[in-house]
């Protein structure tokens, strides 16, 4: 689990270059990016993450969103 963690947390690392978290560190991404309240809804095909629309890492995630799914 340790290494699938840590594996993850690089690939969002690396999806984070062109964002203000380029040169941030696996425990500033874990608080700024993961560490946030959002509501999970699951339909059949697909799994629904709503983020607060005050969330202050909006941007962000939306730029990671779309190098890891492009």
């Amino acid at each position: 689990m340790h290494a699938g963690a840590c594996v993850l947390m690089g690939v969002i690392q690396e999806a984070a270059q062109s964002t203000s978290l380029a040169k941030a560190q696996m425990g500033t991404i874990r608080l700024r990016l993961l560490k946030i309240g959002a509501r999970i809804v699951e339909s059949v095909r697909r799994v629904w993450v709503h983020m607060s629309s005050s969330c202050p890492g909006q941007e962000v995630w939306g730029k990671v969103y779309e190098v890891l799914t492009g």
